[in-house]
C-alpha cells in the first residue's frame, strides 16, 4: 500500500509546509526556471495557480503516471491548477533523451498538454534550487529530504504551502485529490476576499 493511500484511509493528512524564503530573500515562486524550450520562467508566472511539481522520466516503471497527470491537468486547469513536469535523469538513467525526444514522447504517447521544464537534477550538490527548497517539506510520515525516485510530487498552493507525495502515490490517489481541492478552494476564497476589499 502506498504512503498517500495509507494516509488517506487512516484519516491522516499529508504534511503541509510553508517553504521559507530561498536564500533569505527569494520566495519559492521567484526561483528561476527554464522551460523545455529554453525560455526563462518562474512559478510566479503561473499567477496564483496551484502547481503540482513532478520530476518525470520516460523509461520508468512509473511512467504511466503521465496519463493520470494529464487527467488532472484537464480536470482542474480551468479552476486554476497546472502540472509542471521536470524531466530528470538521476534515477537509473531513465530520462536520457534530448528536449525534443522528451516532448515528442510525452505528446505522442500520453497526449501531454501541461508545461514541461528543462531537464534538472533533484538530489545532490547540483540539485535545482526549486527542488532544494521543496525537499524541506516532509511527506505524510514526517520525512523530508531526498527525492526517492521519479514521479515524486509537490503541490504548491497559491499561499506557498507545499504538500508532498512520494513516487508510488498515484496522481488520482484520494490524498492528492483532496489536497488539490483544498488548494483550489483556498485560491477561490482568496480571490473573493480580494474582490470584496477592492
Amino acid at each position: 500500500m502506498n504512503p498517500g493511500y495509507r494516509a488517506a484511509v487512516s484519516g491522516a493528512r499529508p504534511a503541509r509546509l510553508a517553504v521559507p524564503a530561498y536564500r533569505g530573500c527569494m520566495g519559492i515562486r521567484d526561483i528561476e526556471l527554464t522551460t523545455i524550450d529554453g525560455e526563462p520562467t518562474t512559478l510566479a508566472e503561473f499567477g496564483d495557480r496551484a502547481v503540482l511539481v513532478v520530476n518525470v522520466a520516460s523509461r520508468c516503471g512509473l511512467t504511466p503516471q503521465y496519463e493520470k497527470l494529464e487527467d488532472l491537468q484537464r480536470r482542474y486547469e480551468s479552476r486554476g491548477f497546472t502540472v509542471l513536469g521536470f524531466p530528470c535523469n538521476q534515477f537509473a538513467g531513465q530520462e536520457p533523451g534530448s528536449a525534443d525526444d522528451i516532448k515528442e514522447f510525452c505528446s505522442t504517447t500520453f497526449g501531454v498538454t501541461f508545461p514541461l521544464m528543462d531537464k534538472v537534477k533533484v538530489n545532490g550538490a547540483h540539485a535545482h534550487p526549486l527542488f532544494q527548497a521543496l525537499k524541506e517539506t516532509p511527506d505524510a510520515h514526517g520525512k523530508a529530504g531526498r527525492v526517492k525516485w521519479n514521479f515524486e510530487k509537490f503541490l504548491v498552493a497559491a499561499d506557498g504551502q507545499v504538500t508532498r507525495f512520494r513516487p508510488t502515490t498515484q496522481p488520482d490517489d484520494p490524498a492528492v485529490i483532496e489536497a488539490i481541492d483544498a488548494a483550489l478552494a483556498q485560491r477561490a476564497e482568496s480571490s473573493e476576499s480580494a474582490e470584496h476589499s477592492a
